[in-house]
């Protein structure tokens, strides 16, 4: 009689092109935060076919499903998984024949991936359901890509009640790892993010007479560089903190100095303490530096996603897991990234942990990072990502592990 592993393993690999096809289909037709209706239809569609009990619309656009597995178990577990739907606002520059047919939309992410491989989870899962007891709740979530995120939507609207999880998981799509490997990184893996926008008011008048002028263009050249002494001078050196402008609008000719410069950039932090230190100090030099230059400033921070903190016992259950079934070789430890993820609101309601799918494949030239317009990724990894899961979540829901 085939084990479990090497049964998971199987039903990864018959389904495989199933999947890729659902990828390809996802990846064509790219659509952007809370306007996911026909990723979320085509998500229904193939849930329902396996007979799930499915519920549409939670936080608009999201999709939820349970499956209960039908052998009798002493303490009834439940398991969340969970994938990210939506797209990026940016036009696609590869070759694929299943490339955006939607301009200025792309899965430049890896959502299609994740979508398709929680679709193959379900099917694998629902192909063994006699073989564990329990439940798997499975979460398509809108809105990852744009602030507020749809995370917390769906929690607010009791995502993780009836039934409440045991534990959450979760995966994310990196090209800087290999395809055929997985990283797990116990304690906090990604930053909380922010977004700054800065306004800059002096009173504008001609170049050649700066003096009759309060000129916001110095001021913001002096703003920008007094901003990077918040990591240089008030954090601490082993902390990870970034703050990064990353946008400048202001001015309209050679000989003209303007009204207004408008700046936009972003804070990440690792350490929730900073982040709040950081939101001080970013308030304190914008006013003080345009006090100084003879200019008035606003800041507006919009509070982004906060750090991404990953359980150490159901990591390392994890990493067990993954040495398991990819083998100790495929199992690897990397850094924590300045990247931000709205996982990190379930990781707060729920113990759990997330991982980095490996997908780059250099000799295939799949190298380009999330984002780019030539993003890419290496598909077997969809396989791994489906039979992995599945054999996590089948183990979980089969062990007294709490």
């Amino acid at each position: 009689m085939m084990n479990i592993k090497a049964k998971i393993h199987s039903e990864a690999e018959k389904i495989f092109p199933e999947l890729v096809e659902l990828r390809r289909e996802i990846h064509k037709h790219p659509e952007l935060a809370y306007e996911e209706y026909r990723t979320s239809r085509l998500i229904s569609e193939y849930l329902k076919a396996l007979g799930l009990d499915v519920q549409e619309g939670v936080a608009k656009t999201g999709v939820v499903a349970h499956l209960k597995g039908e052998r009798k178990s002493e303490r009834s577990k439940v398991v969340a998984l969970r994938a990210d739907i939506d797209a990026l606002p940016m036009p696609e520059e590869t070759t694929h024949h299943f490339r955006s047919t939607v301009e200025g939309k792309m899965h430049a992410c890896g959502h299609d991936a994740h979508t398709a491989i929680m679709l193959g989870v379900a099917k694998i899962l629902s192909n063994i359901k006699n073989d564990f007891g329990g439940t798997v709740k499975f979460i398509f979530q809108p809105s990852e890509e744009k602030l507020p995120g749809g995370a917390k939507p769906m929690l607010d609207e009791g995502v993780f009640e009836n039934p409440k999880p045991d534990v959450v998981f979760g995966q994310h799509c990196i090209p800087q790892v290999p395809v055929g490997k997985l990283g797990f990184y116990a304690g906090a893996m990604m930053a909380a993010s922010d977004e700054l926008y800065f306004t800059i008011r002096g009173i504008g008048g001609h170049g050649s007479a700066p003096h009759r002028a309060k000129d916001p263009i110095v001021a913001t050249v002096q703003l920008i560089s007094a901003l990077q002494t918040i990591v240089s001078r008030n954090m601490p050196p082993k902390e990870a903190v970034v703050v990064s402008i990353c946008a400048i609008n202001g001015g309209s000719a050679t000989n003209i100095i303007p009204n207004e410069v408008k700046l936009m950039g972003t804070l990440r932090t690792m350490n929730e303490d900073l982040r709040k230190e950081a939101w001080q100090r970013l308030e304190e030099i914008t006013h003080y530096t345009a006090k100084a230059m003879g200019v008035e400033a606003e800041l507006e921070i919009r509070k982004g996603y906060p750090v991404l903190i990953n359980d150490k016992s159901v990591t390392e259950f994890a990493m067990a897991c993954s040495r398991d079934y990819l083998g100790e070789e495929n199992t690897i430890v990397p850094e924590p990234i300045m990247g931000a993820e709205d996982f990190a609101y379930f990781l707060q309601a729920c113990n759990g942990t997330f991982w980095q799918l490996g997908v780059g494949n250099e000799a295939k030239g799949i190298v380009h990072n999330i984002h780019s317009t030539r993003f890419d990724i290496d598909e077997e990894a969809i396989a791994i990502g489906a039979g992995f899961t599945s054999y996590l979540t089948y183990n979980y829901l089969l062990t007294n592990h709490d």
